[in-house]
């Protein structure tokens, strides 16, 4: 008998949109090298592991280079498939203990709300290579514990973004996010790239909308707010600041069903 491993694409509502990740459903735990040789073959920005532990759930991520310490999509694709799949009850809250902390997931309509821990930037002075990597000015530039926050001039120089990756991963951080103000239906657009942790553009990044949410919301007055990441995949991410967490909403589809015979 193989072990399940579902894909889905999280931050959308559509096949084929958002961020896709794999999610493996274990009875107990797992080696460290095998979660990490099972994340370098799925092949995707993030699969995530878990298995039952207390009230809830052991949750960690892999990038198929690294372990990371935050993963909103794949929390958000792990919590679809627990309620899809039948392992929770739709009016049950998913809860995982992570590396950052309890996160707690809830069904709202087609939408799945995650708590998450706001993850504040400070302004910081630009590396001698940001600028150029982006091949844009630079307005801001904040570092929070995992990025870099760099707001550049508009939306269309964020959709525009061609970055040197070689000198991004140089960078002494998991990643940089890109941002400027929308300039439609959306308050805020984005985006992410990092390349030291494996992903050169990762296609729409829940744990970036922690640094975003409060970041927005001083600019622009709100604590409530829709992102776009703006990638070649795309996906929209709703924002509530709650004091010192951020409430993540977003949708996902399931795309894949298969066992993994090893």
């Amino acid at each position: 008998m193989g072990i399940p491993i579902v894909q889905a694409d999280a931050f959308t509502g559509e096949p084929f949109g958002g961020n896709p990740a794999a999610v493996c459903v274990l009875t107990a735990a797992r080696e460290e090298h095998w979660m990490a040789k099972v994340a370098m073959e799925m092949n995707l920005s993030e699969t995530a592991f878990l298995h039952p532990e207390a009230d809830g759930y052991r949750l960690r991520w892999f990038t198929p280079a690294v372990e990371v310490d935050l993963c909103g999509h794949a929390t958000l694709a792990t919590a679809h498939v627990l309620w899809s799949e039948g392992h929770l009850s739709a009016s049950s809250p998913a809860k995982f203990y992570t590396k950052s902390g309890l996160l707690t997931c809830v069904k709202a309509g087609d939408w799945i709300e995650m708590d998450f821990p706001a993850k504040l930037e400070e302004a910081a002075a630009a590396p001698a290579q940001l600028a150029e990597a982006l091949g844009a000015e630079l307005k801001y530039v904040g570092r929070n514990q995992f990025d870099y926050l760099v707001e550049v001039a508009d939306e269309a120089t964020v959709r525009a973004l061609n970055p040197a990756h070689h000198l991004l991963k140089q960078l002494p951080v998991r990643g940089v996010i890109a941002t400027a103000a929308g300039s439609g239906e959306f308050d805020f657009v984005s985006r992410f790239f990092a390349p030291g942790s494996g992903i050169d553009e990762d296609p729409v990044t829940g744990s970036a909308h922690c640094a975003l949410a409060p970041y927005w919301a001083k600019k622009l007055g709100k604590t409530e707010m829709t992102g776009f990441q703006a990638s070649a995949r795309g996906g929209v991410v709703r924002v509530r600041l709650d004091g010192d967490r951020v409430v993540l909403g977003g949708q996902a589809v399931t795309t894949l069903r298969g066992e993994l015979l090893v």
